[in-house]
């Protein structure tokens, strides 16, 4: 299978064919899920350790069922009690944990950057759950899998994301990725909510809705990171809301058969409303969801693959 990597700690560092194999994988994974027996012995024998420096709903369960239903044994650090409380360095948390022998390290860190430090320290397979504003790399390949599946096809679709760009490292994630699949990518959003650099993602930019949503094949709202500003960058949410909030009036200027997605956790009311939020026609979010797992897994199970691989050329140290 055409997956080279030792880590996943972006979709930058994946070919076009590197990200069509694990989506190709993830959907074996998919029908694995829907049955009534979800689980292999594709990781017997090996440790998987969650580490979550950042709170966690969605990204940290599905790592944490995905390791389980391919048979790891894993192990889900609480870092809120961890040494790092006490001062210990993330460098030195790197090396603890590589004395116990993991096989596979999930990462999630508030500080862009961190996750990267970890992989050069440590002798397994890590992969980023989420590194600040830089890049998480699942997120993206869940939100592709469920737009191949929605759509049938993966390229040349009109894409809207719309929202905190600034502060959204799934919208870098789906940028990077959505461009190396041939996409046409339109970020929509108050000028305060763009990233300075957004010339250098060759995408086109609006600030209205109506505008940004015309004939669009999907639609990916995002969440308004209240957490990570510190100024301010809208009026007030029930102002965002009227002017980007998703609703029925703006969704009609998209095509008829366009979808809606959503990261999660979704702030109803402010990025999008809730009749569109639970449209059985229109949005694929519990999509994301169920895709998600089935994502990890794959994941996993190259990352994997290439460890034991790696492992097997290596001269047995006497």
């Amino acid at each position: 299978m055409a997956f080279r990597q030792k880590h996943l700690l972006g979709i930058e560092h994946l070919r076009p064919e590197e990200i069509t194999t694990l989506l190709d994988l993830a959907d074996q994974y998919v029908d694995l899920n829907r049955q009534d027996m979800k689980h292999t012995d594709t990781l017997h024998g090996l440790t998987q350790i969650n580490m979550f420096f950042e709170n966690s709903t969605r990204t940290q369960a599905s790592f944490e069922i995905a390791g389980k239903r391919l048979g790891a044994d894993v192990m889900n650090m609480a870092m809120q009690a961890s040494s790092i409380k006490k001062g210990e360095t993330l460098i030195d948390t790197a090396l603890t944990l590589n004395a116990m022998h993991p096989d596979l390290l999930v990462v999630r860190h508030p500080h862009s950057g961190a996750v990267d430090l970890l992989a050069q320290k440590v002798n397994c397979a890590v992969l980023n759950a989420g590194d600040g504003k830089h890049e998480h790399p699942t997120q993206a390949l869940l939100d592709a899998l469920t737009i191949r599946r929605a759509k049938g096809r993966l390229h040349r679709l009109n894409i809207a994301i719309c929202g905190d760009v600034s502060h959204s490292r799934v919208a870098r994630s789906n940028l990077i990725l959505l461009g190396k699949m041939e996409n046409r990518v339109r970020l929509v959003g108050p000028a305060t909510l763009m990233p300075s650099q957004i010339g250098e993602f060759g995408v086109e930019v609006y600030e209205d809705m109506e505008e940004g949503l015309k004939d669009v094949d999907v639609v990916m709202m995002l969440r308004l990171q209240r957490e990570r500003m510190d100024g301010g960058f809208i009026p007030s949410e029930r102002e965002y809301y009227h002017r980007y909030g998703l609703d029925a009036d703006k969704l009609s200027f998209a095509k008829d058969d366009a979808i809606v997605m959503h990261p999660g956790p979704m702030n109803r009311g402010v990025e999008i409303d809730g009749d569109i939020a639970d449209d059985i026609n229109r949005s694929v979010i519990q999509d994301q969801v169920e895709m998600g797992v089935a994502v990890r897994m794959a994941a996993m199970d190259l990352l994997a693959r290439n460890l034991r691989a790696e492992r097997a050329n290596k001269p047995v140290e006497v």
